[in-house]
């Protein structure tokens, strides 16, 4: 090999390792990672239902009224506070019920009930049994009587749920007979 070449293939080494030095020591950073964001978790259902409530509704109900009998819907409103001890609630509730059904001629108008309830914390599901006092007025009179069935709430987050109750209805005297019904509701509920 005669110098030139030397010389040429001496450079051609010089020039590749040191731009390999110089890259490999470069000032511009490695790009970085993508940042990946965590999932935003819903907040869980608590099992707690020690609280206030309100809501709304809507049941059927077969009446009778001594010898006669009716049937018909009717929508109410409810509000209460639970107690959660642990396994079981306790509480109590005002309910309205506005009626348009007609019994032997009289007319069941509406009704109030003030129930004591104590059920079975299941976590997000509320089974509980319900009595109380109610007072109902017709076109035939008012009267006293009491209420009493069993029911269920189911939450679907920490505000809203939904239940159905049965309930067994009795006032000694509307027109001179007694008036007894079984209603069975659908509940919405927002809890607070």
């Amino acid at each position: 090999m005669n110098r030139i070449t030397t010389l040429i293939v001496g450079t051609a080494l010089t020039v590749t390792v040191g731009a390999g030095a110089a890259l490999a020591g470069s000032p511009t950073p490695a790009p970085a990672d993508p940042v990946v964001p965590a999932p935003i978790a819903p907040m869980p259902v608590t099992g707690d239902w020690t609280g206030g409530y309100f809501g709304g509704s809507l049941a059927y109900g077969d009446w009778d009224l001594g010898a006669a009998n009716g049937s018909g819907r009717n929508e109410g409103a409810f509000a209460g506070y639970d107690y959660d001890f642990g396994s079981y609630v306790a509480g109590g509730e005002v309910q309205y019920i506005g009626h348009d059904v007609v019994v032997g001629g009289a007319k069941l108008q509406d009704m109030w009930r003030v129930k004591g309830r104590l059920g079975y914390d299941a976590g997000k599901t509320l089974i509980y049994g319900t009595a109380g006092y109610a007072s109902a007025s017709t076109n035939a009179g008012d009267s006293d009587g009491y209420v009493a069935g069993v029911g269920v709430d189911y939450r679907f987050d920490n505000n809203i749920t939904l239940g159905a109750e049965y309930l067994y209805n009795e006032f000694d005297n509307i027109g001179g007979n007694k008036l007894s019904g079984n209603t069975i509701e659908a509940r919405i509920g927002y809890r607070f």
